[in-house]
């Protein structure tokens, strides 16, 4: 009996806990008006790879628990990158007129247009899951693609901290639930005897998570000589970097 209610709640652990963790992130860029610090990037991995994901359970019936996990953290990311768009840093690509990326992907100005994109995404996979869902190799694909993008979630907060030499910005709290959050799913997928691709995939996240953590240690959260552009600036980043 027991063990059952605690396969109950971890499951509900699951389902809830990963998009709780861009709560206080969402909080601290909206009380600061800045988005400095937080990769947009993230965004664009959890939603292509959830989107993913939810096409994956179609063809290959995972738990419950983590289909209303990927729902919800659909939900979670698109208020998220709204709030980011609407507090772009002033020194952001489109703010300063021009991306490096082709087609200036995931730096446009409006927030329509990452709507338009993730419209299409999902009509694409439709259309392909119409014509090869049967296909065990498609459907096999289709997870590592979901948990393979989402295992690389990371890895764009870990470039922006390097460049800055600072995680100013990024709260502890997400760097935590990240941390914390994947240890967990890596046991959770192990004990639940969950698809190859969630375990393969967790391990890495894990590695490159412990890897930010090195990075909080080594550069601290100090604001960045891009935000500290005038005396009343570098005072309040200054009072923020120790929130």
């Amino acid at each position: 009996m027991s063990s059952s209610w605690l396969s109950t709640a971890a499951s509900i652990g699951m389902a809830v806990g990963p998009p709780l963790v861009y709560a206080d992130q969402a909080i601290s860029i909206v009380r600061k008006k800045d988005a400095t610090g937080f990769s947009r990037d993230v965004c664009a991995i959890l939603l292509i790879a959830n989107i993913t994901r939810c096409f994956f359970w179609l063809g290959e019936r995972f738990e419950v628990a983590l289909l209303i996990q990927s729902i919800l953290m659909i939900a979670a990311q698109l208020a998220l990158l709204y709030i980011c768009i609407l507090y772009r840093p002033r020194l952001s690509p489109e703010a300063l007129g021009g991306s490096s990326r082709p087609l200036s992907f995931w730096q446009w100005r409006n927030y329509s247009q990452y709507i338009e994109f993730l419209a299409g995404l999902i009509l694409c996979q439709a259309i392909l899951f119409l014509i090869f869902g049967r296909s065990d190799i498609f459907i096999g694909g289709l997870g590592f693609l979901a948990l393979g993008l989402e295992s690389t979630l990371p890895i764009p907060q870990l470039i922006s901290n390097y460049r800055q030499r600072s995680l100013y910005g990024f709260r502890m709290s997400t760097l935590i639930g990240w941390a914390g959050g994947d240890a967990f799913k890596t046991v959770y997928f192990f004990m639940q005897h969950s698809p190859l691709q969630f375990k393969v995939c967790a391990i890495f996240q894990l590695s490159v998570d412990l890897a930010i953590v090195v990075q909080r240690i080594v550069y601290g959260n100090q604001p960045p000589m891009s935000v500290l552009n005038d005396e009343d600036d570098f005072e309040q980043a200054l009072v923020l970097a120790e929130e």
